[in-house]
Order: structure tokens, then sequence, then C-alpha cells
């Protein structure tokens, strides 16, 4: 299986705190999962607060173990909040279900990674981990 390598996750993060600088966002904090969940790396820029890596985490766990992105979640949650509810029990409450988690696939279209990306909006933490994505070569499903 096809894993996300450290030169990559510190390059999506990198490009990711990056595109948050250029547009001019809130202190972002980025953490980038294995396909297996495990963190891979992680950065809080100054300013972010404390408590960042866990919503961070949670965005990109629930990526990870749903196989769908933040925003796929939240719609899901929408429609179907029983469904959400239950599925973050069944993960211990670390699920984050909105946009700013985001699958990581390699140049063959399968899933390597997630990135969780949180400070700003939603939307924005969003914007953000696709552009680092993107910028380290690989597909961003937001």
């Amino acid at each position: 299986m096809a894993e996300i390598s450290m030169n990559k996750a510190r390059t999506i993060i990198r490009k990711t705190l990056a595109k948050g600088r250029e547009l001019d966002l809130k202190p972002l904090s980025v953490v980038v999962l294995d396909s297996g969940g495990n963190v891979k790396a992680f950065e809080r820029e100054d300013g972010a607060a404390p408590g960042r890596f866990q919503i961070a985490n949670g965005k990109a766990y629930g990526s990870i173990m749903l196989g769908m992105a933040g925003t796929a979640q939240m719609a899901r949650a929408e429609q179907q909040a029983y469904f959400m509810a239950a599925a973050n029990g069944v993960y211990g409450g670390n699920v984050i279900p909105v946009p700013g988690g985001i699958l990581v696939r390699d140049k063959k279209g399968d899933i390597i990674g997630a990135i969780g990306v949180t400070g700003d909006t939603s939307d924005n933490d969003a914007l953000a981990g696709a552009a680092g994505i993107e910028a380290a070569g690989l597909t961003a499903e937001v």
C-alpha cells in the first residue's frame, strides 16, 4: 500500500502555511496523517490556539477513517446526523466533520493519507490545505 512520505508531509505543511500567509488567514495548524490514521507530521503557527492539534487531527482522522473529506462529512452530518453521531462514537469522539479535513491521493488516485487544517474559517482552512497538497504534487479531495 502506498503511503505518504515524510518529505511530502513536510512539503504539504510548509505550502499550506505559506498559502495561509498569502491569504492573510489567522494562524494555522496543520496535521498530516498516513493512511492508517497515524500522525506523520504537525505544525502550529505562532499565535494559534494551543488546542488546535486536536481539531486538526479530528478533521484529518474523520477523513481517513470514513474515506470522505470534511466537506462530504459535513453534508452527511446535515442529512443524517444520527449516522455521523454514531460514527463519531465508534471513533471515540475524534471525528470533526467539517471542511479542512482533506484526503490526499497519489497519482494513481489511491488514498495515501489525509490532512487537517484549522485556525481560520473551515472553508479557508480547506483552501489552504488543498494548495499545500497540490504543491506537493498530490491530489486533494476536499
